[in-house]
């Protein structure tokens, strides 16, 4: 089913259907955050931070990107054909993951208790993104606000019950002493691995033709997977390493941050992170869902209009979130996870500057892959990666992690400046031309 833009539906009612899902999703992990804070010690929150990002590194670009371009598709057949190659990279991917988990835990039997849930972790988070750009390409917003709910709110919920579960077992929290500590992390990953699962359990509806089961065969009317393959290029060339950079530029930061100030201060970084971002994640998935189909079928000019109002009240946001964490972010998060992560309210103070700026490019990621651009997005990002860790590295080592955060938000504010003013004076070039 070719999708036009005569069928799609109003961008505004998408984006209420996105969000009211998306709200939901937040609203569980952002109350029970206080709960998590007191049950898991902040060396088992920095564990577990560094081996989430790192597995999100290597699954974001588990499908080789090609599952971005379902949006794209001409028609049911390509759409198909283009899941049945994604299907493949995939499990290859995967089988690739079970292969380095083995060796990893031979050279390394401590660390068995996390990587050996590396592969399913890798897998299931390629797994729900696949089917997230399959439900986008079918516009079925319902269904993707239900299985955001389910992924991020189901996981805090089950961090949250094993955590219990453990200290509730004869004679472990008495050997604990207190929160679980930096050895029970990988509750924390198992956690996330069944809400991974039950989101994709989520988005079985709206299924290709002949099913999920039969996803790595390609049907008969569809393009060779070759010429698929070949006529989708830009998104394995440019847009996989834009995202897996990205995506290693926070598994990068956790690791200089443990090997500058230990896995305490790792803890404190993951937990101000997941707050603070918690709004763009919110606010930038059910935005860029919405809009990515939109951009998609409409001009340049029109898109470039588009775009241009969501920075405007982006920014506006995101101005006001800033300002209310330089004044009472220390005193906010001792309030709600205890005095013991008041470092990590010093940490949201210096990082508002980059958060508000984070918090309006969220959405717009998809905007230079509907007007072909990758390439530009790609030679910016490298840019801007190379910013943020060079300012973060300079930071930790003249001024610990609050210097490694001031050094951040003043460093990429002129890159965020540059990038929102590029996309706002886009050139009005035909479609399929990348501008410079």
């Amino acid at each position: 089913m070719a999708l036009t833009p005569a069928r799609s539906p109003h961008l505004a009612r998408a984006v209420a259907v996105l969000l009211a899902g998306g709200a939901a999703a937040q609203l569980l992990p952002l109350l029970l955050g206080p709960v998590l804070a007191r049950l898991y010690s902040p060396a088992a929150m920095g564990l577990y931070t560094a081996f989430a990002a790192w597995a999100a590194t290597l699954a974001v670009a588990a499908c080789g990107r090609y599952d971005f371009a379902l949006p794209l598709a001409r028609d049911e057949a390509e759409a198909e054909g283009l899941l049945a190659l994604c299907v493949r990279i995939g499990i290859g991917v995967s089988l690739s993951m079970v292969l380095l988990s083995i060796v990893w835990i031979v050279l390394w039997p401590d660390t068995s208790h996390l990587v050996a849930w590396l592969a399913p972790l890798v897998a299931l988070m390629a797994w729900v993104q696949l089917r997230v750009m399959w439900a986008t390409r079918a516009q079925a917003f319902q269904a993707m606000a239900l299985s955001r709910f389910v992924q991020y709110g189901a996981v805090a919920l089950l961090q949250v019950a094993v955590a219990w579960g453990a200290m509730g077992a004869p004679g472990l929290h008495a050997a604990w002493g207190g929160p679980l500590p930096a050895e029970q992390a990988w509750l924390l990953v198992a956690s996330q691995a069944v809400a991974l699962g039950l989101a994709a359990w989520v988005l079985r509806r709206p299924a290709p033709r002949r099913g999920w089961l039969r996803a790595a065969w390609p049907p008969a009317d569809a393009p060779g997977l070759r010429e698929l393959a070949r006529r989708h290029r830009d998104f394995p060339l440019l847009n996989a390493p834009h995202a897996l950079l990205g995506a290693l530029q926070d598994a990068l930061a956790v690791a200089l941050i443990l090997a500058f100030t230990g896995d305490v201060a790792a803890g404190f970084w993951g937990l101000a992170l997941r707050y603070l971002k918690a709004p763009a994640a919110l606010v930038g998935q059910a935005v860029s869902q919405a809009v990515y189909p939109r951009l998609a079928q409409t001009s340049v000019a029109e898109g470039r209009r588009l775009v241009r109002r969501l920075l405007a009240l982006l920014a506006a946001l995101g101005v006001l979130g800033a300002a209310l964490l330089m004044l009472v972010g220390p005193a906010l998060f001792a309030w709600a996870f205890g005095e013991p992560w008041r470092p990590a309210g010093e940490l949201a103070r210096a990082l508002a500057p980059y958060i508000a700026v984070h918090f309006v490019a969220a959405p717009l990621a998809v905007v230079t892959m509907a007007w072909q651009a990758q390439a530009w997005a790609f030679k910016l990002a490298l840019v801007g990666q190379a910013v943020f860790l060079l300012a973060l590295a300079l930071g930790l080592w003249q001024g610990g992690l609050q210097g490694a955060a001031w050094a951040v938000s003043l460093a990429m504010l002129p890159y965020f400046g540059w990038y929102f003013w590029r996309l706002a004076n886009w050139p009005l070039a035909p479609k399929g031309r990348e501008a410079a």
